[in-house]
């Protein structure tokens, strides 16, 4: 997934379309937007930055799950198994990223919306190209911020946005690996 932190506004429009898509309850918040606010009067700026589950390279998560019911699929989509989770919460304690929740005994997050993706692919579709094989919060998006694709195709949208655009992951320096990249400025 790639943000474009110059074209979010802040409306939240991708929370809500996460959390009517995945029914999570209340104070769960898959999809967020963090409001950020930076100098002084009267030269103040401010940043929206959406933020969720990384889906990293190399996920805490998975390492600390003694149940084996955090994986990681080929393409990447960190998931939760729930008939394996019994809800111990490490998964969350692990994550830099605030991304777990334990609902109803059990740990939730983000899926990148990985069902439509898989009905969307079955039918032909291509993930980020195609609405019903892109996760909800990137078709929500009213300021065209949010886009997802295959980073590993030289071809794809992704790839194109960041060789386009200068870009950085959340907290990198942990060696997480984190798969969602914001683009901050035009590469010169």
């Amino acid at each position: 997934m790639a943000v474009d932190l110059t074209r979010c506004v802040g409306c939240q429009t991708c929370t809500a379309a996460c959390k009517q898509k995945n029914a999570t309850p209340p104070g769960v918040q898959w999809r967020r937007v963090v409001d950020l606010e930076a100098g002084e009067y009267p030269n103040v700026q401010r940043a929206f930055v959406p933020m969720g589950c990384m889906h990293c390279d190399d996920p805490p998560c998975m390492e600390v799950c003694p149940s084996t019911a955090t994986g990681k699929r080929s393409d990447g989509i960190v998931t939760i198994d729930p008939d394996l989770c019994i809800g111990c919460a490490y998964c969350a304690v692990a994550c830099p990223y605030d991304a777990r929740f334990k609902v109803d005994g059990i740990a939730t997050k983000c899926t990148f919306c990985v069902e439509r993706i898989d009905l969307g692919m079955a039918a032909g579709l291509k993930p980020g190209i195609h609405p019903e094989a892109t996760p909800a919060c990137v078709n929500s998006c009213i300021a065209q911020a949010m886009h997802f694709g295959d980073a590993d195709d030289p071809d794809s949208n992704i790839s194109r946005l960041l060789a386009e655009n200068q870009h950085f992951r959340m907290h990198e320096e942990l060696g997480t690996g984190p798969n969602i990249y914001y683009l901050w400025d035009k590469v010169r």
